[in-house]
């Protein structure tokens, strides 16, 4: 019972420790996305036409999930090769230095072009320290989590999303509070400079954690492979390309009720801006509760089930949803709140587990890694750009986006069925390592 205890004691602060990690991250890109497109339009691009600003603006976010496929290969390669832990302080690090410097940087009016140069730049910066981040944090939770409680865990670290863009739309609505010309001069600024603390602290508390029992077994057991991403493309490309199509819906979940419909809602449908933050941030907060439950209940019934479910009311209540926005700004915290903080929670929740489990441990770290930041680029990193040319196409309206939503649903849901001739538990391994531990420490 004291050894139960203790490794209960274990997983709970390794899961904690993800958690934070992962806020401060995401805390640092969506703090960037939602700045996006209500300040850096105006002030890294030309101002000749709003339309073109707003898409370049859209762009460099977009690049920046090109440059998370990048860390997701170097960080996933070292994170197989030589331990999860090491990578985890290394990509917080990154990330915070390059959000930092972000905060610095002059605009277009000062120094035209380097402007946006400047900004791609440190967006690139931010995308390879992100790139390594999600897929250690995950890992260091599944692989410390016993074979019933890892949907449990795993989704611990995923609260980190939600948590980490409920304070970078409480920062940009907090700054908002000064007024236009203090937000647009000075204020955004500050969210930027305040990533510092924010990093100091989630390095403090990674620094206390251990390394994962099954990457340590597999060390002992010398199954460190030299060229991880070789050998995941040999022996496990059906699950990558199933995994990417799987993700379509999460990415893009997201990044139209996360990203887009700030610029949607204040740019189109001329809503206060601070109402807008609000109903995200409230949508998000509701989310921080629905992910562990949903990763629990995965424990319970299954992976494949919880996410199916989340797909098909994502799909279900995209045109609903879309609907009730233009019923006024005081109907927006419903209509984002119950497709964003509810169902879409039911397809994030199980996904760190689910994809834990596609992998040997050998390739674990590259493979999720991969899976989740390749798949970003047309899933999540694209979404803002496409949804805001299917809105101009529209003449306004969101009725396109909302059929996007749709289309995204059943490639994931499609591949979701296909996954099952290929789907990899793995319910022996965490439980041999742990035998061995007991072993060796009796």
């Amino acid at each position: 019972m004291a050894r139960s205890a203790q490794s209960t004691s274990n997983i709970r602060l390794v899961a904690l420790a993800s958690t934070v990690g992962t806020t401060v991250e995401w805390y640092d890109f969506f703090l960037y996305g939602t700045v996006a497109g209500l300040v850096f339009a105006k002030l890294f691009f030309p101002k000749e036409d709003p339309l073109i600003g707003t898409l370049l603006a859209y762009v460099t976010f977009a690049v920046g999930f090109l440059a998370r496929t990048v860390g997701a290969i170097l960080f996933g390669h070292f994170g197989d090769r030589i331990g999860r832990k090491r990578m985890l302080v290394l990509t917080l690090l990154i990330m915070g230095v390059g959000t930092f410097l972000i905060g610095f940087l002059p605009t277009y009016a000062e120094i035209g072009v380097g402007a946006a140069v400047l900004l791609l730049v440190l967006r690139i910066v931010q995308g390879i320290g992100l790139g390594g981040e999600w897929g250690g944090a995950v890992l260091m939770a599944a692989e410390h989590a016993s074979d019933e409680d890892r949907g449990f865990y795993a989704s611990w670290p995923q609260i980190g999303v939600p948590a980490g863009l409920a304070l970078g739309t409480v920062a940009t609505a907090l700054l908002n509070l000064g007024g236009p010309d203090f937000f647009f001069s000075y204020g955004w600024r500050i969210g930027f400079f305040a990533s510092a603390v924010l990093v100091a602290i989630g390095i403090y508390i990674r620094m206390k954690i251990m390394e994962t029992p099954l990457f340590e077994q597999a060390q002992r057991s010398d199954e460190i492979v030299a060229v991880p991403l070789g050998e995941l493309f040999r022996g496990y490309w059906k699950n990558v390309i199933l995994g990417c199509g799987i993700r379509y819906i999460e990415g893009v979940g997201f990044n139209t009720y996360g990203v887009f419909i700030i610029a949607f809602l204040v740019g189109t449908m001329k809503y206060p801006r601070i109402e807008v933050l609000n109903s995200v941030t409230i949508a998000s907060i509701i989310m921080i509760f629905f992910i562990p439950f949903w990763g629990r209940l995965s424990d319970r019934i299954g992976r494949r089930k919880v996410f199916g479910g989340g797909v098909i009311a994502t799909a279900l209540l995209a045109y609903p949803a879309f609907w009730l926005m233009q019923q006024g700004p005081g109907w927006a915290w419903l209509a984002i709140a119950v497709p964003f903080g509810i169902a879409y929670a039911a397809v994030y929740g199980p996904e760190a587990s689910l994809f834990s489990e596609l992998f040997d441990t050998k390739v674990r770290y590259t493979g999720i890694s991969f899976v989740y930041q390749f798949s970003g680029i047309f899933a999540s990193g694209l979404t803002p750009i496409i949804a805001t040319a299917l809105v101009a196409k529209a003449g306004g309206t969101p009725w396109l986006v909302a059929g996007y939503m749709v289309f995204a649903s059943a490639v994931s849901f499609i591949s979701l069925i296909s996954m099952r001739r290929f789907y990899m538990r793995v319910p022996g391994e965490d439980a041999a390592a742990r035998l061995e531990s007991a072993v060796t420490a009796g």
